[in-house]
C-alpha cells in the first residue's frame, strides 16, 4: 500500500521520484477515501509522549483518527511487489491510538513552564513537529480533554490547565481496561512480570497484581517516566527491584610471599631429636650405671658382632 506523504508536516520527495512503498497491516479506517483532495491519509513524525523522540504516526483522512506505526524489521529482507523489488523489507503494523497521550506531553510541559490556563491551540505547538496541531482535529479530543485538564470558560473560549489528579484517574481506567483485555484473551503475564525484574520463581501464577503491573508497564510506554512512577503509587503498587546478586565465593588468594609456618618444624630434625633425648631425665639406676668405670669393658653388642677376617 502506498504511503501518503503530502500535506502539512509530510516528508517531501523530489519531483518525478518513484512513490515510496511499504508493506503494512492496517485497519480499513486508517485509509478511508478522503472527502476532499487535501485530506488524504498522512504519515508524519510526532514527538513520542514517553521519550520525546521522533516517532512515526498516521493520521487518517481528515485527521479524524490517530494511528501508531510499529515496524517489524529483520536484516537482509526485501519484498517482491508486482514486477519490482521493494528494498525496504520492514513490515509495518498500524494500530489506533488515543491522541490524548500525545497531547498530555504538551500539557505537562506547559504546566511546568507557565503553570496557567491557556487555549489548547497555544499549548499543542511544536516548531520541530509542525503536524502536532492536527492532534486537536481528532474526533472527541475536545470532549475527552476534560479527563486530563482543569477547564475554564470565558465567553465563548475555553482555557485548559494540566491536572495530575484527573490524569491519574484517567490512566487508572486505562490500566483496568488493559487488564480486562489481557484476561479476556487468556494472556499469561506472571512469567513476564518476573522476567522484567530478573526474579527467579519455581511457581508462576497470574495474580491480579501481576496483571495490574503488566498493564501499567504497557501504559508507561506512552507517558513520561515521572508520571509512570506516580501512576504506580496511585495503583497501590511498590516498585519491584531485582534481588541483589549473591556474593561470589571467596577465592583462595595466591601470593609469591613465602608462607611462614605457625610452628618451628625444625625441632623434629634428627639432630635436635638426639639433643632432646640427651636432655631427657635419667632414672636412678641409669645414673648409677653411668658412674661405673667402663674402662676395659666391652659392650654387649661386641659379643654378637662378626669376627674380622684374618689376612692369608
Amino acid at each position: 500500500m502506498r504511503g501518503a506523504r503530502s500535506g502539512q508536516g509530510a516528508e517531501r520527495r523530489p519531483a518525478g521520484a518513484h512513490p515510496a512503498q511499504w508493506v503494512l497491516i492496517a485497519p480499513e479506517a486508517a485509509f478511508d477515501p478522503p472527502k476532499t483532495p487535501d485530506s488524504e491519509p498522512l504519515f508524519t513524525k510526532l514527538r513520542n509522549p514517553s521519550t520525546g523522540e521522533a516517532t512515526l504516526y498516521l493520521f487518517n483522512s481528515g485527521a479524524q483518527q490517530l494511528f501508531e506505526v510499529k515496524a517489524f524489521h529483520e536484516e537482509h529482507r526485501s519484498w517482491f511487489i508486482g514486477q519490482t523489488v521493494q528494498q525496504d523489507g520492514r513490515l509495518l503494523f498500524v494500530t489506533p491510538m488515543d491522541p490524548l497521550f500525545l497531547i498530555l506531553y504538551y500539557l505537562i510541559k506547559a504546566d511546568k513552564e507557565q503553570g496557567k490556563f491557556q487555549p489548547l491551540d497555544q499549548v499543542v505547538l511544536d516548531s520541530e513537529y509542525p503536524s502536532c496541531p492536527l492532534l486537536l482535529k481528532c474526533a472527541d479530543v475536545k470532549q475527552y480533554i476534560q479527563h486530563v485538564t482543569e477547564e475554564k470558560e470565558i465567553g465563548s473560549q475555553k482555557f485548559h490547565k494540566y491536572s495530575q489528579e484527573k490524569t491519574l484517574k484517567w490512566l487508572k481506567k486505562k490500566v483496568n481496561q488493559t487488564v480486562k483485555a489481557l484476561k479476556s484473551n487468556s494472556i499469561s503475564v506472571g512469567e513476564r512480570v518476573l522476567a522484567s525484574t530478573f526474579i527467579n520463581s519455581k511457581q508462576i501464577t497470574d495474580t491480579q497484581e501481576d496483571y495490574v503491573r503488566y498493564a501499567h508497564g504497557l501504559i508507561s510506554e506512552y507517558i513520561p517516566e515521572d508520571l509512570s512512577k506516580e501512576l504506580l503509587k496511585y495503583l497501590g503498587l511498590t516498585e519491584l527491584r531485582s534481588p541483589a546478586p549473591e556474593p561470589p565465593l571467596k577465592k583462595r588468594k595466591w601470593s609469591d610471599v613465602p608462607v611462614e609456618p605457625e610452628e618451628d618444624y625444625t625441632k623434629f630434625n634428627s639432630d635436635n631429636l638426639k639433643t632432646k633425648k640427651a636432655n631427657t631425665k635419667m632414672s636412678a639406676a641409669q645414673k648409677a650405671l653411668a658412674k661405673v668405670d667402663k674402662s676395659g669393658m666391652k659392650s654387649i653388642s661386641a659379643f654378637f658382632s662378626s669376627k674380622p677376617k684374618t689376612s692369608k
